[in-house]
């Protein structure tokens, strides 16, 4: 398995130091920039696995450095550090194409567990195999993110849509519990993260809408239901 690089953006110089000291530990490849500024010209010099980025940063802010990256690269997982805990930066957040977030103060462990989570299920070792599925008038390729159209339109997704186009079509046709499916994608059920799966749902939709024979269900009271023939 080769070593996952990682885009650490953090301004802090305390809390920067102490966190990558931690994850270099753990082996990863950590590129740490203290502004945006210089995190703009690591965005443009090299290519990571993973992004973690503080949001609060003096210039050019967390989400506009999501922005830059997911111009230039749908897949790659970005991990918003925040204080703020606002529903309506959350859901800007996720709209931009973030996949997750760390509350500040966070535990290292907390942070690890989360860099794992999506590491392992972007398959960086080398022998991982492609996983090619049929969904309506669509092919998915859960292990190249890509969602592909039978008129020859293709669209890269991020980790957690393909994350949860996964799990719908691993039970579809069948009602799944909005708690069973945080637990699963995102590893804990809180009210935040339900808001953020409604994103996420309403964004799946709209991909999914030159079949209208795929359905994404709402399940009043309960959660979703894939329907697909």
């Amino acid at each position: 398995m080769k070593e996952a690089t990682i885009l650490y953006v953090e301004d802090d110089e305390t809390l920067g130091f102490v966190t990558r000291d931690n994850l270099e530990q753990k082996g990863y490849v950590v590129h740490h920039c203290n502004s945006g500024t210089s995190a703009e010209e690591a965005i443009r010099s090299f290519e990571f696995d993973l992004a973690i980025l503080d949001v609060m940063l003096p210039g050019v802010d967390g989400f506009t450095l999501a922005e830059q990256i997911r111009k230039r690269n749908k897949e790659v997982p970005i991990i918003f550090l925040t204080a703020k805990i606002l529903k309506e930066d959350r859901l800007h957040g996720f709209g931009l194409g973030g996949d997750d977030y760390v509350t500040k103060p966070f535990s290292i462990e907390e942070l690890i567990f989360k860099i794992e989570v999506f590491l392992k299920r972007r398959n960086i070792s080398s022998d991982a195999q492609p996983s090619i599925q049929r969904l309506g008038t669509f092919e998915f390729d859960f292990a190249n993110l890509t969602l592909s159209h039978e008129d020859g339109e293709s669209r890269t997704l991020t980790q957690r849509e393909a994350d949860l186009i996964n799990f719908l079509l691993k039970h579809k046709n069948t009602v799944l519990r909005r708690s069973d499916i945080l637990e699963t994608i995102w590893g804990e059920d809180d009210y935040f993260l339900g808001r953020s799966l409604d994103v996420f749902i309403s964004r799946l939709r709209k991909y999914l809408k030159k079949d209208p024979s795929l359905q994404i269900m709402n399940v009043h009271g309960v959660g979703f239901k894939l329907n697909c023939e």
